[in-house]
């Protein structure tokens, strides 16, 4: 049982080899290959969440060599239930782009699968890192996949966005090397076990700030928010559309995870570490306002859900630095629930990408007549991005602001509120073409069959689901993902 953060690192790492050269026998072989390591996957991370919500966390030296001078791999409440969300969101993606037309041929397809492969071991790997070094060797695998997969995109605007996006991310990835050197300096170790008990000697001095603002900033590049968000829209919209419903949705968790680990988690929010956290406050606000304000500007809705995901991260940060049960339990929601809704609305927009060639508002016209059920999901999930009750994105929202009334942040509670009326005005801007306007076309035709429509129908309901039964799933699951989180402090 203790090998399973080893598992479920390995199996997508070594799957990975395979998809090349069996699709040059068969592109549908080495799909279904890779659907298959995807749910082992999954099925290990649910075994992981079992045995460690009834046991305590799962630890694993590899090679015999025991924590601080092996490399240990470990799971906790918080990180397991994340990799079943992240191998979860793996799964529902592959199946909606089963019967994708497929134009790459069986080597760029081959190609394809295995960086999708590696970019689940690295997203998976942060997860299961019990050291900040091999952190950074899975953030890069992860970075290094995703670079290529946008790359892969179907216009000529996509190795651009994959070139500015390498930059960028290179650039996240040096500050957290060299943060992690000045830790090392002070400390002489990486593992966040050891790490621990070694900070409270060093927490005051301004050498570990200075390694932490820079390992915080090379993370929140790769989230992204405000204003290091300048790769994201452009690789959002020129990505495969078949990739963005996993990109958009996993890829931030992990990395927003990665943070409150080291600040809160590892670093027990003392000295220095309390006082980069409180920092996130304004990069958070900031985030909230100016992503919601760049999202009402655009025309094309892949970059609308773009500028959206900055702003909804920008309440992770606001979160992060309030602290406090419920400030934490609201970060620990939304980010579910913000994965879940945002995985939905990049299946429709991609759907009606299919469809009509382009992801403009104005392809959205008559949706909800020509297509129903794509502009069911598309509602439903867009609803609960605003945060009506009772879907799942309202209440995250609400317990981020009982957060910041506990802690008398008023500037956060209000921007928290104003969030949902933010995000309103570009929701309905859509909603109002598809429902209102007329359609350029009276043939009503769902622009994915069985295979893609199931996945887009199922985080649909699980958007007003979640919400429905929010206290059952925080007793059983978030409550002690917190407590886990945090060392049970709050």
């Amino acid at each position: 049982m203790n090998a399973l953060p080893v598992l479920i690192v390995a199996t997508p790492l070594a799957a990975a080899l395979v998809p090349p050269l069996l699709a040059l026998a068969s592109v549908r072989a080495a799909k279904a290959w890779s659907l298959a390591a995807q749910a082992l996957c999954l099925a290990l991370s649910i075994a992981a969440l079992r045995a460690v919500l009834a046991g305590g966390p799962l630890r694993h030296a590899l090679g015999g060599w025991p924590a601080p001078w092996g490399i240990e791999c470990v799971l906790d409440a918080f990180s397991a239930a994340l990799a079943v969300l992240v191998a979860g969101l793996a799964v529902l993606t592959t199946v909606y782009a089963w019967d994708w037309e497929d134009r790459r041929g069986p080597v760029r397809e081959g190609a394809f699968q295995s960086l999708f492969l590696l970019l689940l071991a690295g997203l998976l790997g942060m997860l299961a890192a019990g050291d900040l070094f091999n952190l950074y060797v899975f953030l890069e695998i992860a970075s290094l996949s995703s670079y290529a997969l946008v790359a892969a995109g179907p216009g000529r605007e996509a190795p651009l966005a994959a070139f500015r996006y390498l930059i960028l991310g290179g650039a996240g990835a040096t500050f957290w090397v060299l943060g992690l050197g000045y830790l090392y300096a002070l400390t002489g170790t990486l593992n966040m076990a050891d790490l621990s008990s070694r900070w409270p000697a060093i927490s005051a001095s301004p050498a570990a700030a200075a390694g932490l603002g820079l390992m915080v900033a090379g993370l929140a590049l790769k989230m992204p928010v405000f204003p290091l968000h300048g790769w994201q829209p452009g690789a959002y919209a020129a990505s495969p559309p078949q990739l963005m419903p996993f990109i958009a949705s996993a890829g931030s968790k992990v990395m927003a995870y990665a943070i409150f680990r080291l600040l809160a988690g590892t670093l027990g929010s003392e000295g220095q570490a309390g006082r980069v956290l409180e920092a996130l406050a304004p990069v958070g606000l900031l985030s909230v306002a100016a992503g919601s304000m760049l999202a009402l500007t655009q025309t094309d809705v892949r970059r609308m859900l773009a500028y959206s995901s900055v702003a909804q991260l920008g309440l992770l940060f606001v979160g992060f630095s309030l602290g406090g049960r419920w400030a934490v339990i609201g970060v620990f929601w939304h980010m579910l629930a913000h994965a879940v809704l945002k995985s939905c609305l990049f299946m429709a927009a991609g759907s009606v990408a299919r469809r009509r060639g382009s992801c403009e508002i104005d392809d959205f016209a008559g949706l909800g007549r020509t297509a129903p059920l794509t502009a069911f999901c598309f509602a439903s999930a867009g609803l609960a991005l605003i945060g009506l009750p009772p879907a799942a994105g309202f209440f995250g929202k609400w317990y981020l602001l009982r957060g910041a009334l506990d802690a008398g942040a008023w500037v956060s509670l209000s921007v928290v509120a104003a969030s949902g009326l933010m995000t309103a005005l570009y929701v309905f801007r859509l909603l109002e073409r598809m429902y209102l306007a007329p359609p350029p076309e009276s043939k009503r035709v769902e622009p994915m069959g069985p295979w893609g429509a199931a996945p887009m129908l199922a985080l649909a309901v699980a958007a007003i689901l979640l919400g429905v039964f929010n206290q059952p799933l925080i007793a059983a699951f978030i409550e002690p993902a917190r407590l886990a989180a945090t060392g049970g402090r709050g």
